[in-house]
């Protein structure tokens, strides 16, 4: 630990733990700052490589060294400020402020490095936000990102996270106007800081990009003191630059363990999914306890927290995208998909059910429709036996069959079946035999579901929706209804003689 001492680490508590990156992995052991909590050893034991014991300092100082060796070897860092550099990033660590990604702590050279601040962590004892420190770690994370990159990238990933236990510290609702403008000034303070960032690495690399001149106004009031009037000035300064090094720096994008890491909940301007959270306890059971973001709010709103942090509704995550979007330098990451709410079982099929039993010949084949019924007397199942076809079409039948089944057990309307299948053509068709009310079928599943709509629906309604086709629409070479075809060859057309016919024509030649 001699390599510690003078830095930021020395005197800093440790604890000793065990801890996995996932329940079907095994335990590690971890050594992390005593006042952080077990998710944060599960994500060092997520972010260091390999499978042998991890300590936080250690894990750091490896990053950090490669990177400030980088830095100096690429000319993107004078050797005076490689020493200022690794304290300010050894301190953001320390305080939970910032972090580079997991590709990063693990040493991996494939995929886009990317840099998060914890919005939370920028808060002071009385919930007040310090923009300063923000910004400053906001150009850190930017010098950061460009070493990483060797200063070859036109754009860079600058992003925050926790937005939502920021506002709930602040005792704001997710689903508010002074919410959203708040989102929107720590946005426009973040794209600001990042592009005067940008906008000092030009100087001395050079430049590649003109200033950014039009950006939509930040709110002019904020629930945070100060707040709109830094973000204003950070937009101002980066639009009075001589030129940028990027194209765009800030950029939200999913999280990693770092999130995890730094105490951050969720991730972007996502909202909080509740004030309680579900833990294995030592005994391998669940216990229920109370978020970072609730015991926060819980201290300096007292009952209100269960209320800031209630799920909020998808109307209210695109109202805050829409306020957080116009700073930002790519789209917005799209939300994780919601479970669809539970539905109810259907009930079970009664042993015995009654039914209707149609036998008629379509076409000269032989047909048996069996229907049967649920207690309320409305159609449960059904089934088609045909005597002459072969077994691949018999199968073809009842797997079709079945899928109509599962749709009426699952509540699809009869009257949809009957609108999408009738005068279908599939199989033998023809004259009707055996059915007063049906003459003429396209098919089999046409006769079938114009059927069961004169017996389960409106037959009044049913005939006069599906009247009987003619024998010509059911004829095997007829597509379509007489009136949607085109006359049949021979045409009644005047007969045009041959081009040979017209050269025998008489001539005058004068």
């Amino acid at each position: 630990m001699a390599r510690m001492a003078g830095t930021a680490w020395e005197g800093i508590a440790l604890r000793r733990t065990r801890a996995a990156a996932d329940p079907d992995s095994e335990p590690r052991n971890v050594a992390l700052p005593a006042t952080w909590e077990d998710e944060a050893a599960a994500a060092l034991a997520l972010l260091a490589p390999g499978t042998g014991p991890a300590a936080l300092p250690a894990l750091a100082e490896g990053w950090i060294g490669r990177l400030v060796g980088r830095g100096l070897q690429a000319g993107l860092l004078e050797p005076a400020e490689a020493p200022g550099l690794a304290e300010s990033l050894r301190r953001l660590v320390l305080s939970r402020r910032g972090a580079p990604g997991a590709a990063t702590w693990r040493g991996e050279g494939k995929g886009e490095p990317r840099f998060v601040l914890n919005l939370p962590a920028f808060l002071d004892e009385v919930g007040g936000f310090d923009a300063g420190a923000y910004t400053a770690a906001a150009g850190t994370a930017v010098l950061v990102l460009e070493i990483l990159t060797g200063g070859k990238a036109a754009r860079l990933r600058l992003g925050f996270a926790d937005l939502a236990g920021l506002l709930a510290a602040l005792g704001l609702p997710y689903d508010s106007e002074p919410a959203r403008d708040v989102a929107g000034c720590l946005a426009a303070l973040t794209r600001g800081a990042a592009e005067c960032a940008s906008a000092r690495l030009a100087e001395r690399l050079g430049a590649r990009e003109p200033a950014a001149l039009l950006w939509p106004a930040p709110p002019a009031r904020c629930a945070v003191p100060g707040l709109a009037l830094a973000a204003r000035r950070a937009l101002d300064a980066a639009g009075a630059t001589h030129g940028l090094r990027h194209q765009g720096c800030f950029v939200l994008t999913a999280p990693d363990a770092a999130e995890a890491l730094l105490g951050a909940e969720t991730g972007g301007f996502a909202p909080a999914q509740g004030a309680t959270r579900y833990v294995q306890a030592q005994d391998g059971g669940v216990t229920e306890r109370p978020t970072r973001a609730a015991l926060r709010a819980g201290a300096l709103h007292g009952e209100r927290a269960a209320a800031l942090l209630a799920p909020a509704p998808d109307s209210a995550r695109t109202a805050m995208e829409r306020a957080v979007a116009p700073y930002l330098h790519a789209a917005c990451p799209a939300p994780m998909a919601r479970p669809e709410p539970a539905r109810p079982l259907p009930a079970p099929r009664p042993a015995l059910a009654g039914g209707t039993v149609w036998k008629v010949l379509v076409g000269g084949h032989r047909v048996t429709l069996r229907a049967a019924e649920a207690p309320d007397g409305s159609l449960a199942e059904i089934t088609l036996s045909m005597g002459k076809e072969g077994s691949g079409f018999r199968g073809l039948l009842e797997g079709f069959l079945q899928s109509v089944n599962i749709g009426l057990a699952r509540g699809v309307p009869l009257s949809d079946y009957v609108s999408a299948f009738a005068y279908t053509r599939f199989g033998p068709a023809g004259v009707v035999e055996g059915d007063g009310e049906i003459l003429c079928a396209t098919s089999v599943l046409d006769w079938t579901f114009r059927r069961l709509a004169m017996a389960y629906l409106d037959a009044a309604a049913a005939r006069q929706l599906w009247p009987d086709p003619s024998l010509d629409e059911c004829a095997a070479e007829a597509t379509g209804t007489p009136a949607d075809r085109g006359p049949m060859l021979p045409l009644n057309l005047p007969v045009q003689p041959s081009p040979a016919a017209r050269r025998r024509t008489f001539r005058l030649v004068g």
